[in-house]
């Protein structure tokens, strides 16, 4: 390894204890109001992590171009699916959407429920600050 250089000489301080840590980063983004759809205001913490879960649940994936391949939910693949099928893959969907978000630590307490031909996902989500409870509904099959 080739020592680092600084004003005052050598460097001996490792050279990542300057990187931020994304799990101690605020998340500091705007509010959104979704009932009257605007946004106003900031948030942080707790709400800003549910904020960015909810709007991960209701985007689809690889729908826009502005977000990654990693956003968003699949939802729509279970639509035409057997039930039995579509449990688990709801399940795997959504967590796997939700999980890629470093503040959300796990899921716990997933259920997957239909009324009729509209399918429910709900789960509490143990984030950093603390535990969120998120909830998704939709037709899940025809």
């Amino acid at each position: 390894m080739i020592p680092a250089i600084g004003r005052s000489g050598p460097v001996t301080a490792s050279l990542e204890a300057n990187v931020t840590n994304p799990e101690t980063s605020p998340g500091l983004t705007y509010r959104m109001d979704w009932e009257q759809k605007r946004i106003s205001g900031r948030v942080d913490g707790l709400e800003a992590v549910k904020q960015a879960a909810v709007k991960v649940l209701q985007t689809s994936r690889y729908e826009h171009l502005i977000y990654s391949a990693d956003y968003g939910t699949e939802w729509n693949l279970v639509l035409g699916q057997d039930r039995l099928l579509a449990r688990p893959e709801l399940r795997r969907l959504v967590s796997d959407a939700l999980l890629q978000d470093e503040r959300i630590q796990e899921l716990r307490d997933v259920e997957v429920l239909w009324n009729g031909d509209t399918a429910s996902f709900s789960c509490s989500a143990v984030t950093i600050y603390g535990d969120v409870e998120l909830r998704k509904e939709g037709i899940a099959s025809v």
